[in-house]
């Protein structure tokens, strides 16, 4: 099992896209699916607000990913970075994956020298396991959370 970083990945992307359209994102019809994915893909390559993301991967398979965005859609430009989109697949869940993912993406922070992550969520006494700080609610009913990335474990990446 190995932590990657999947964003120039196709093949990982794809899945990456997909899930989260699924998890949190506006159905997409099946045959608009290719062109959701490839613009998705565009979006990636061309710098747009993906930092890194990363992927847990064992035998060829994405077992979950986790990603760093320059800023979160109808949030403050100011608070950057974000830590977005952890998901671990259903039939991996609760096996410690989402702490690799967590640490994971604090050294990846550290490594390119932020301080301190943004986070907003809707779930209840999750993130806080992970060292995040409550910092107040959103309008949609979010709350808005910090993590110190200064905080964390030596989950070394692999360029592959």
């Amino acid at each position: 099992m190995k932590i990657i970083d999947i964003k120039n990945k196709s093949e990982y992307l794809k899945e990456y896209f997909t899930l989260c359209n699924l998890e949190w994102g506006e159905p997409v019809n099946e045959n608009d699916m290719e062109e959701y994915l490839v613009m998705k893909q565009e979006k990636v390559l061309n710098g747009d607000k993906f930092i890194s993301i990363l992927g847990l991967v064992e035998n060829n398979c994405l077992l979950g990913f986790i990603a760093l965005f320059k800023y979160e859609d109808g949030q403050d430009r100011k608070l950057t970075p974000w830590y977005a989109s952890m998901y671990v697949k259903k039939e991996y869940r609760g096996n410690g994956y989402s702490k690799i993912l967590n640490n994971a993406i604090l050294n990846e922070a550290k490594e390119l020298g932020y301080d301190k992550l943004f986070l907003k969520t809707d779930l209840e006494n999750y993130y806080e396991k992970f060292g995040a700080k409550y910092l107040h609610d959103l309008n949609n009913g979010e709350k808005l959370y910090y993590i110190d990335c200064r905080i964390g474990t030596n989950n070394k990446k692999e360029s592959e």
